[in-house]
């Protein structure tokens, strides 16, 4: 399963990406802000945003737990 290592939405947020930026500006959907308020996966386009507005590699901001 894959889980976040950090709050994406705080830390977009603290890097000047407010909920009503990402929407005006169109670089996430509003499923993508649900999911994230939600803390379930976004899609690999909304993930790709996302290390490019905080600078940052996929590793950096989701990892795999396993669920056994």
């Amino acid at each position: 399963m894959l889980v976040y290592k950090i709050n994406v939405l705080e830390s977009l947020k603290e890097a000047g990406y407010t909920t009503t930026r990402l929407r005006k500006e169109k670089l996430l959907g509003e499923n993508a802000i649900q999911y994230l308020r939600e803390g379930r996966m976004v899609g690999s386009k909304a993930l790709d945003n996302i290390c490019r507005m905080l600078d940052m590699q996929p590793g950096n901001i989701i990892k795999y737990i396993d669920e056994k």
